[in-house]
């Protein structure tokens, strides 16, 4: 029993060490949490993106008695260039549409992270898409700049 808690403690520590370094790209904010993924969400919606959800998942703790801090996802994409994956990739569509995470960590930086276009081409074998997913690195990458910085 002990040998399995601390297999489950480790594998829980490593996990987000290793999302952050494989197919994650993560940008400091200048701003609150709340005000980096508002500030996203126009500029999305100036590019021709559609915002479909916001989760806050603080809130969603707090429902529940529990506390994290603040923690939000912007679950947003454009259908033309998702369904282009799609017929590329059929299984691109779990990881569409596209999310940005932001988050406060605990030294009280915040910060805002999405998953790189190639760790979706890897994941996915996706082939026949790669103007695609330049034109998605090239967007995310501006976006998020947008996004953070004054």
């Amino acid at each position: 029993m002990k040998r399995f808690l601390l297999i489950s403690v480790l594998c829980g520590v490593s996990l987000p060490l290793w999302a952050m370094g494989e197919g994650m790209t993560r940008v400091q904010s200048a701003f609150s949490v709340t005000e980096t993924l508002d500030r996203l969400e126009g500029v999305l919606q100036r590019n021709g993106l559609t915002v479909f959800a916001r989760i806050d998942h603080r809130a969603g703790a707090e429902r529940v008695d529990l506390s994290i801090p603040d923690t939000q996802v912007l679950v947003f994409g454009n259908p033309r260039v998702g369904t282009r994956l799609m017929q590329c990739a059929p299984s691109v569509a779990i990881d569409l549409p596209l999310k940005a995470l932001s988050w406060q960590d605990p030294a009280g930086q915040v910060w805002l992270a999405y998953n790189t276009s190639a760790y979706l081409k890897q994941r996915h074998r996706i082939k026949g898409c790669d103007s695609i997913l330049s034109n998605m690195t090239q967007g995310l990458r501006t976006w998020a700049t947008k996004a953070v910085t004054p």
